[in-house]
């Protein structure tokens, strides 16, 4: 008799963790964790090399020229070119635009068409009053021949009646279809007045739709497209326009600028200025304090001062929003007449700069100059402030670029990005 085979029983041995393997899982886990701080590491000696090798970023402004003779400069200070004119052109009902006939500096004249908005719905309400008018007039017409007839009528009544061949009723009817009549043609013409009121309105509302400039400048700003919808309110979010155009009369440029109140005092009415714009440095700009604003900001201490540049036709290239720096001048007197000796005169200022380029150290002031990429400390001999800027009597030159804005961490010979 044959033997059964015996049934396959899992050999658990197979599952058992031999001493060689344990170890190796251990040596794993050890270099692991020993490698984390290496990496750690590595990353804070990249991090730290690019920082190291990351410029910082500095803003510059250039050392100012000293007053010219016979003119002392009381104070600085900087602003913008502000036109008094500046508008934003914007239609009067909503509507879509149609046809747009400018483009950035164009020069327009005053009145010239800018923009036509969609008029076909006013032109449509236009017919539809003038067509009220002329019914009402041939009305007017109709009536007054009904009312010719009525008046022959009325004239044969009288004269049947007086001969007694006819009734006082039949003369009474006569009379009464003469004064309707004449009723109907006053009502006629007032209707003829009131549908001329109604075309007026929907000629206005035509007009509205043609946009003009309304007075004579240059475009400095396209804000709509033809297809889109404008509006004078903001309506529809980000898909209605509420201007058209923005006009700029070159001819109301001045200049606009802040004045500390500790300095205001300094400032008067037809005071005499010098007017550097920051694009073109080389070229001095006279002009002439045109008023004093008779308010004051609190949150900045400052006072409004706006300034009228002298032969302006002369300068075509000052445009709006350009930033200006002004000096405020006092006019040299003439030394009086007279015996002893003349005072001496201190020593005067080679150029002035802004004080934010000015730094301390040890009771000592100096100034970071940029060269080629790189900051030079300078130390420097100070005079007297006027406003945002200081005299200097001695350590830099006019034209020098002074950093005005950067990191106190900053050296001699650390290379720099201008802002």
């Amino acid at each position: 008799m044959a033997t059964p085979p015996v049934s396959a029983r899992p050999d658990l041995g197979s599952l058992r963790i031999h001493d060689g393997q344990r170890t190796q899982s251990r040596m794993g886990r050890r270099i692991i964790y020993a490698s984390i701080p290496v990496v750690i590491f590595a990353f804070i000696v990249v991090g730290a090399f690019a920082l190291r090798n990351q410029k910082p970023v500095v803003e510059v402004a250039a050392a100012a020229k000293p007053d010219a003779p016979g003119q002392q400069a009381l104070l600085n200070a900087s602003g913008y070119i502000t036109p008094r004119r500046r508008a934003t052109i914007a239609a009067k009902i909503t509507g879509r635009v149609t046809g747009v006939f400018f483009d950035e500096g164009t020069r327009v004249a005053e009145g010239q068409l800018l923009a036509t908005l969609d008029d076909a719905d006013a032109k449509r309400a236009l017919d539809s009053a003038r067509a009220d008018r002329n019914s009402s007039q041939a009305a007017i017409a109709d009536f007054e021949v009904q009312l010719r007839n009525a008046q022959i009528e009325l004239h044969r009544a009288e004269q049947l009646q007086k001969a007694g061949v006819q009734s006082q009723e039949a003369l009474d009817n006569a009379t009464t279809s003469v004064d309707s009549l004449k009723a109907k043609i006053a009502l006629a013409k007032q209707q003829v007045l009131g549908t001329e009121a109604r075309i007026n309105e929907a000629q206005q509302a035509v007009d509205n739709c043609t946009i003009k400039a309304p007075y004579a400048g240059i475009v400095v700003s396209k804000d709509a497209q033809v297809g889109e919808m404008v509006s004078p309110v903001s309506a529809g979010g980000g898909f209605t326009r509420t201007g058209i155009a923005t006009i700029v009369d070159m001819h109301s440029n001045e200049i606009e600028v802040d004045v500390n109140e500790s300095y205001i005092a300094r400032v008067e009415p037809n005071q005499p200025v010098i007017a550097t714009l920051d694009a073109y440095p080389d070229r001095q700009i006279p002009s002439k304090v045109r008023t004093v604003i008779p308010t004051a900001d609190r949150q900045k201490a400052t006072v409004k001062v706006r300034i009228t540049i002298i032969d302006l036709d002369k300068y075509n290239f000052i445009l709006p929003d350009m930033g200006v720096k002004v000096s405020f001048l006092e006019e040299k007197k003439p030394e009086p007449k007279g015996k002893g000796k003349p005072a001496e005169k201190g020593p005067e200022a080679v150029a002035y700069i802004p004080k934010s380029a000015v730094r301390s150290e040890a009771n000592a002031s100096f100034v970071f100059l940029v060269r080629d990429g790189k900051v030079e400390r300078r130390a420097v001999s100070l005079g007297l402030d006027r406003g945002t800027d200081v005299a200097v009597l001695a350590g830099v030159t006019p034209g020098d670029s002074l950093v005005v804005r950067g990191p106190e961490t900053l050296h001699n010979g650390d290379k720099v990005e201008i802002r």
